[in-house]
């Protein structure tokens, strides 16, 4: 009779754990409203525990977040380190997260809470130890140049067969105690992927989160630069673990050169990938390898706060077509094909 009463307790303690999302925050105060409340709006009580890492902060990061979590007791949670550190930040908000699935969010992307429940209930299943959404990329306020790199990059097999990571990434308490402890490195979402072999990770069609693209070529060359240098530190620190890569990169010249849709953009696209690829190298030579690039100019708030969502139309493979809106981008996530 016990055993059955404890059974049940048990059962009843895993129906109400919480999940929980880690926001690294370094500098966010434009973006970090935005993020939480697409998490939070039509949350239940206690579902979910929102753990903001505002890590070296010369902005309104914390304040803007303790704002929000006044507003939803007991959902938000908002942690200062005094160092800017997103290594830091996973750290102790991992520490801090009470709940699994455990998700870890970067500040700049808009995650809808039906993604984030679609999510976490594959990864309850057991269907998979490590899961993510779908990435939308954001392009209404990005040059001719930025969004021709991204149409080449929409369409390679890492975009096309569901990222885990580029800024959001959720794990059971299995995968999580796959994974250990974070490495200081630039990329722990390839980290994180790579900690698991291709059929134990998933990707949720159908649930969709949205990053936002750069402004201008400079932006991109910042973002893809921090991802070429992330994942050069992976393959030389990592290089049993890049086995599980699994992204078939030999066969995507095939179906680009056949689109014909696509053959504008093609040299924005090799030009982007080789400078951004010699700029890691030069780094790494030169022993600057965790030099910190960022796009700022996907961060400014837009006048009029508030955008219209109504006229955004979603193209195939997760691109907008917003050439006539304005939006944001950037954080430290694994972009780097």
């Amino acid at each position: 009779m016990r055993e059955a009463v404890d059974m049940a307790r048990a059962h009843d303690a895993a129906a109400v754990q919480p999940v929980s999302v880690v926001v690294p925050a370094h500098d966010e105060e434009a973006v970090i409203e935005r993020c939480l409340r697409a998490m939070l709006e039509g949350a239940e009580p206690g579902e979910l525990d929102i753990v903001v890492v505002a890590n070296g902060c010369r902005d309104a990061t914390a304040a803007r977040a303790r704002a929000v979590a006044a507003e939803h007791p007991g959902a938000v949670r908002v942690v200062e380190l005094e160092r800017p550190s997103k290594h830091g930040a996973l750290v102790r908000g991992d520490a801090e997260a009470r709940g699994f699935p455990r998700f870890f969010v970067d500040a700049d992307v808009s995650l809808p809470l039906a993604a984030l429940r679609s999510v976490a209930a594959v990864l309850r299943r057991g269907e998979a130890l490590v899961a993510a959404p779908r990435m939308q990329v954001d392009l209404g306020e990005s040059s001719w140049a930025a969004r021709a790199y991204y149409r080449v990059w929409m369409r390679l097999p890492y975009h096309r067969s569901g990222t885990i990571g580029s800024g959001v990434y959720a794990l059971s308490e299995a995968g999580r105690a796959r994974v250990g402890p974070f490495p200081d490195i630039i990329s722990d979402d390839g980290y994180v992927r790579l900690c698991f072999a291709p059929a134990e990770r998933a990707s949720i069609a159908g649930a969709t989160f949205t990053i936002t693209a750069p402004r201008d070529l400079a932006g991109v060359l910042a973002v893809k630069t921090r991802s070429q240098k992330g994942w050069r530190q992976l393959r030389e620190q990592f290089p049993a673990l890049v086995a599980n890569d699994g992204s078939d990169y030999g066969g995507a010249l095939g179906p680009l050169l056949a689109d014909v849709r696509v053959w504008p953009a093609l040299p924005v696209y090799a030009l982007v990938a080789a400078i951004t690829k010699f700029r890691a190298w030069r780094l790494n030579r030169s022993g600057r390898l965790a030099d910190w690039e960022r796009d700022e100019s996907s961060r400014r708030p837009q006048a009029g706060g508030e955008r219209d969502e109504s006229s955004r139309r979603p193209q195939a493979g997760g691109e907008r077509d917003e050439s006539s809106r304005r939006p944001q981008a950037g954080g430290e996530r694994d972009e780097s094909r």
